[in-house]
């Protein structure tokens, strides 16, 4: 049996899909004289999985370079991780949408974030900036985001206790992420200079959020700040941006405080890369910042409402879904030695 060691590259015939073969090859590509052996998977090292059945073996054809990157390219810097690789697909023409996910060590935390990636992995020029609450990288992320074959950089701040601690109702704690979230902010500017000219869209996207693929090719014409709306939040269906007939934003659909500057949920919005870059004084505000107020803070400092682009049909799509997993019942847990804490969940 010969194996393809992600060196026997093909391609649909029909869809032009490239295939690189596992393995186990199937017939017609084996050195079995009866040619029978069963149809073979994708290799996990590719980009794609997908399997070969017999039905769409006439359909292959060999293309002559296509490769695997069989190591990542790992850079340290202060406090990050920063792990490049080619994610399914890239192109060297579409602008990066850097998705700035903030995460903290919880039971559900691995399956939120394996939902996540799983959106993730099927869409183009993507680069996840995934920032942990935590005074470390903990090997949990780690190791969940070097299996992923994503472009990532991997961060990490701790929110400092007396953030954490609530106030009185003048100074109200600190929402959960906005340090997390300034941090990713800080190392776009420091990666990349202020007069970059690489195209790129960020967006902040929490990691119970669940996403339609359509909303990533609809933010990555972002000029400079673009909208939509987003379901589950507020005490709502959803949320919007109200649009007129021009296609300009004059006003938000919320009944929560339908006053504030940007009345829009955190997974609502995208900004241009160059004007996070030009804006360096624009970031989440920590102090004096009542609740539901996040967003504005920074937007402010950014945009004004007239330049907002309405996305997702003129908001009238819901392509976003603020979802949040359900916290599992553990109250067996306390039984001494019932399940072995040694097992990752």
């Amino acid at each position: 049996m010969r194996s393809c060691g992600c060196s026997q590259p093909w391609r649909c015939r029909r869809d032009g899909t490239s295939l690189r073969l596992s393995s186990s090859c199937f017939p017609g590509h084996c050195s079995s004289p009866s040619g029978t052996r069963a149809a073979s998977h994708l290799c996990l090292l590719c980009t794609r999985m997908r399997e070969v059945t017999p039905a769409m073996r006439h359909h292959l054809v060999r293309t002559p370079r296509e490769y695997c990157m069989s190591d990542r390219d790992i850079v340290e810097v202060v406090r990050t991780e920063y792990v490049y690789t080619r994610p399914p697909p890239w192109s060297d023409t579409l602008p990066t949408i850097h998705v700035v996910t903030p995460t903290y060590s919880r039971p559900v935390q691995k399956a939120e974030l394996t939902r996540m990636a799983n959106t993730l992995l099927h869409v183009p020029n993507l680069h996840w900036l995934v920032v942990e609450d935590a005074p470390r990288r903990t090997p949990l992320t780690a190791r969940l985001l070097r299996d992923t074959g994503l472009n990532y950089t991997h961060l990490h701040v701790e929110t400092p206790r007396n953030y954490k601690l609530r106030g009185d109702a003048r100074d109200p704690r600190i929402p959960r992420g906005t340090m997390q979230r300034n941090l990713a902010l800080r190392w776009l500017r420091e990666t990349f200079p202020r007069n970059s000219t690489q195209p790129g869209v960020v967006h902040f996207a929490d990691d119970d959020n669940t996403y339609s693929l359509e909303l990533f090719e609809e933010m990555r014409s972002t000029r400079r700040v673009s909208v939509w709306p987003v379901a589950f939040v507020g005490g709502l269906r959803y949320e919007a941006p109200r649009v007129n007939g021009a296609g300009k934003v004059v006003g938000w659909k919320t009944v929560f405080d339908p006053h504030r500057p940007f009345a829009i949920d955190m997974a609502g919005f995208a900004v241009n890369l160059r004007l996070i870059l030009q804006r360096s004084q624009a970031y989440f505000k920590l102090r004096g910042v009542k609740g539901g107020y996040q967003e504005s803070s920074l937007l402010r400092e950014l945009v004004t409402l007239n330049d907002l682009e309405p996305k997702a049909a003129n908001c009238t799509k819901i392509l976003v879904w603020h979802t949040r997993t359900e916290k599992p019942v553990l109250v067996n847990e306390g039984k001494k030695g019932f399940t072995d804490p040694s097992v990752e969940i």
